[in-house]
């Protein structure tokens, strides 16, 4: 049985708005975005959305260099963090030190090549889907 399900892609950036409008074009997508400009998604029929994070003082990647490595990073829905925690654990994962979430609706961790991941609190649509 899997811990986790429907992962989203969530890329840093200065104008999430901006870039859900790109890609929703590009795409031929539908795109949302929050009020505070902080979050942006766009999303199709049948596939996961990309998601879009304002970050302050935002350094664009320098690829392929690795002194501004791409910037971006996974977050799962679970039905349970606090039960899928010490799952993600024994497969090498740890507990990040920073843990914005004010509400416990995501917990942040890294992976063991040090990719941050997010574990979300799923919601009632995810039941269905």
């Amino acid at each position: 049985m899997a811990i986790a399900r429907k992962p989203e892609i969530v890329v840093d950036c200065p104008d999430p708005g901006t870039l859900a409008r790109f890609y929703a074009a590009l795409l031929d997508w539908e795109h949302t975005a929050d009020a505070d400009g902080s979050w942006a998604e766009a999303y199709g029929e049948g596939s996961a959305p990309l998601c879009f994070q304002r970050v302050d003082g935002y350094r664009a990647p320098e690829w392929p260099g690795q002194e501004h490595p791409q910037q971006m990073h996974l977050d799962v829905r679970v039905d349970d963090i606090a039960a899928a925690e010490p799952q993600v654990l024994a497969l090498g994962a740890t507990l990040h030190e920073m843990q914005p979430s004010t509400d416990g609706g995501f917990r942040v961790f890294v992976d063991p090549a040090g990719h941050p991941f997010c574990l979300c609190r799923a919601s009632a649509d995810d039941a269905t889907a």
